[in-house]
């Protein structure tokens, strides 16, 4: 069985939109803030975060420049689009309700 802190298949579009909603951050900003939010329960390694970040950029829910960072090294910087906020809020609608259908599963099946 894969390690259970990696990201469940499709979440991870949804955890970055997530983390950009307080601002642009850059790729390994992002996995940091996913791992210390999750209390190190959802690691997410540069193999899969690069592939999402283009493709959400493809798709145009976040838009990118390249920006100086906090340690004085040139970084892509990602951040939100309009597009990116509406998609975050339908997503996250259809995630609270998955998340209840799972519980609701668990808590019949005594778990």
């Amino acid at each position: 069985m894969a390690d259970s802190r990696e990201v469940l298949h499709g979440t991870l579009d949804l955890l970055i939109l997530s983390s950009l909603q307080s601002g642009a951050l850059h790729g390994w900003g992002i996995a940091h803030l996913i791992r210390n939010r999750s209390s190190e329960a959802v690691l997410v390694t540069t193999g899969a975060l690069y592939p999402a970040l283009h493709r959400l950029e493809a798709r145009r829910h976040i838009k990118a420049r390249w920006q100086t960072s906090e340690s004085n090294r040139r970084a892509k910087f990602y951040e939100l689009t309009a597009a990116g906020r509406k998609v975050l809020g339908e997503e996250v609608a259809w995630w609270n309700r998955f998340v209840a259908g799972v519980a609701g599963v668990m808590t019949a099946a005594g778990g």
